[in-house]
């Protein structure tokens, strides 16, 4: 992996994590385009701590209360009923799915689930669901001719039979393609929670899974053609780019749509499938040689 290849990977990565449009999809997918190699899972995991660093600092007040709270709690039993300790429990209950499925199913990770044509497919579909999700949002948010606005849940009412769907939403982003701010957010929506909670619960949960799954994956880069160099420096160009995204889209979801990442994702979907079906890109594209 050449140094501009890193620049690039690292800057898709940190616009893209964020988002409900996948990552994981955009590094595969950028390789592809650009005829390289593609970057593989264990450089994903990687950069993914980059972008991971930049939830730390954004939440770094939410996260510190939680922690100190979830400690207190061990110890003093009065704390437990805190919102903040439970919130720490929380976290660690929903980042159970993933940290199974993930090594569970680690070799179809790194092989089968990059597949293009799968990747196409959970564009569209997650894409759909978030639109569904988002609709239903709307409607209780602003009511209509028949119907009154419907209150929303917040964190504070998550328990855990919520926080372990929450988990395995995210659990299907281990497929690329499926976006893991795009399914917990779209699970928390469904589950009748406001835009700014599903969001904010869903950077929470994303940090033990990320730093998990990126130390995981340490001994396996520098493997291959991608080298420790490029791959530290497209960690720190998404942790850049991240932390800038991460502050945006916090206000962003707070009064607008998802409608726009929705119809991102069919669109590029169903042109993903078209160049596969033209034999333009191979479904493998960049595999063989990576």
């Amino acid at each position: 992996m050449s140094w501009f290849e890193s620049f690039v990977l690292g800057l898709v990565q940190g616009l893209t994590e964020f988002l409900p449009i996948s990552s994981s999809a955009h590094l595969r997918l950028t390789a592809a385009f650009a005829g390289w190699h593609d970057p593989g899972a264990a450089f994903t995991a990687i950069t993914q701590i980059g972008t991971e660093a930049a939830v730390l600092i954004y939440f770094r007040k939410d996260i510190a209360r939680i922690v100190s709270a979830w400690f207190r709690s061990l110890t003093n039993r009065s704390m437990r009923s805190n919102h903040d300790a439970q919130m720490g429990w929380l976290v660690i209950v929903g980042s159970i799915p993933i940290g199974v499925l993930g090594v569970t199913f680690k070799d179809q990770i790194e092989g089968p689930f990059r597949d293009l044509r799968l990747i196409a497919t959970t564009l569209i579909v997650m894409g759909i669901v978030l639109g569904v999700a988002d609709r239903l949002a709307a409607r209780d948010e602003t009511g209509g001719k028949h119907r009154a606005i419907k209150e929303r849940k917040s964190l504070e009412e998550l328990g855990v039979k919520d926080g372990l769907i929450f988990g395995f939403c995210q659990a299907m982003a281990l497929i690329p393609g499926v976006s893991r701010s795009g399914a917990t957010i779209s699970g928390g929506l469904l589950m009748g929670y406001t835009r700014e909670a599903a969001a904010r619960y869903s950077f929470l949960l994303a940090i033990p899974a990320v730093l998990a799954s990126g130390v995981f994956e340490l001994k396996d880069a520098g493997e291959g053609h991608v080298s420790w160099g490029p791959t530290i420096f497209a960690t720190f160009i998404a942790f850049g780019v991240g932390y800038a995204v991460i502050a945006w889209f916090m206000k962003f979801i707070t009064t607008k749509s998802f409608m726009p990442f929705v119809i991102y994702r069919v669109l590029l979907g169903v042109l993903l499938f078209a160049l596969v079906a033209a034999g333009v890109l191979s479904p493998h594209a960049g595999e063989s040689a990576g």
